[in-house]
């Protein structure tokens, strides 16, 4: 293993059913679904190209074309926008836009867990280090969680996750790690353990959905058999991993919403608008009268 070898690549599976936004989700991949003006998966791209990604995998499945053809280029809506004197839109549209061949896609025939999904990116990736995304967990703070990632990977080398606190009453709804000796941006992982009884877990910092993972790990997922729920688990390989090589994590200084759950991606929403400065000022008081409204109560900022 190369332990300081450049990440390049990263993975972003894509394949899911999202049934939780039934009937959102019936014709439109939940990935599409928009936070604000924007749909989830672009914050995942664009965190990634913060990060210093070059080139991107999704991983889709069926009914998933138009992930692709938002990454497309649209030369009749450009055309149509210019003419109409719309520069500014554009502009963004332009900046959103990969660059030529930045962007693979490949299929997961059959829904077999996210550790299938990933495994189904081996040769895309071939033999180096990648950073992996989950789209639905969004990042928001100062900059996205994977830049935080690569710091420490730039340190340590080895594989790295990303984590934040949780309530010590929630360990048991996430993937829990202890914590080990401190490097500069983070620290050694000494356990991994998904969902641990309540009172059993080593601490409450859950992994939040952003890793950085030595091509080894795909050796460990062709061979691993189904865990929970009758699918192919990632944590089970990286706990393999975790046996001949090192594992690091970073603790966000920011926060991630879980958008694929309904609130999580309703306090995405909340959250992205207030922090832009042509909505925040505007939504502050409709949103206090919603609250007020329901019977609650808002504290002061």
């Amino acid at each position: 293993m190369e332990r300081t070898k450049t990440v390049r690549k990263a993975v972003i599976p894509v394949a899911g059913n999202g049934t939780r936004f039934l009937p959102a989700t019936k014709a439109m991949p939940k990935e599409m679904l928009t936070i604000v003006d924007r749909p989830v998966v672009q914050y995942a791209l664009d965190e990634a190209r913060e990060a210093g990604i070059e080139h991107v995998v999704f991983v889709t499945s069926r009914n998933k074309q138009v992930i692709e053809d938002h990454f497309d280029d649209t030369p009749e809506l450009i055309s149509s926008l210019e003419r109409s004197g719309k520069d500014a839109a554009v502009s963004e549209l332009g900046r959103l836009l990969p660059a030529a061949g930045a962007v693979s896609f490949t299929r997961q025939q059959a829904p077999l867990g996210l550790g299938h999904a990933v495994w189904c990116a081996r040769d895309l990736i071939g033999d180096e280090p990648f950073a992996l995304l989950l789209p639905d967990m969004v990042s928001f703070g100062p900059r996205g969680c994977l830049s935080g990632l690569m710091d420490l990977y730039g340190e340590v080398g080895g594989n790295v996750v990303g984590v934040e606190q949780c309530a010590p009453e929630e360990t048991s709804q996430y993937g829990i790690v202890g914590r080990g000796s401190g490097v500069r941006h983070g620290f050694a992982v000494t356990h991994m353990v998904e969902k641990p009884a309540p009172g059993t877990a080593p601490s409450n910092l859950f992994l939040n959905g952003r890793y950085i993972l030595q091509p080894e790990v795909f050796g460990h997922l062709a061979r691993q058999q189904r865990g929970a729920g009758n699918e192919i688990q990632l944590t089970d390989s990286m706990l393999k991993l975790s046996a001949t090589q090192p594992f690091h994590a970073h603790v966000y200084e920011g926060r991630t919403y879980d958008c694929g759950s309904k609130q999580g991606f309703i306090e995405a929403n909340v959250a992205f608008a207030l922090a832009r400065p042509e909505l925040g000022g505007a939504l502050v008081e409709p949103l206090r009268d919603l609250v007020m409204a329901h019977g609650g109560g808002v504290r002061a900022a």
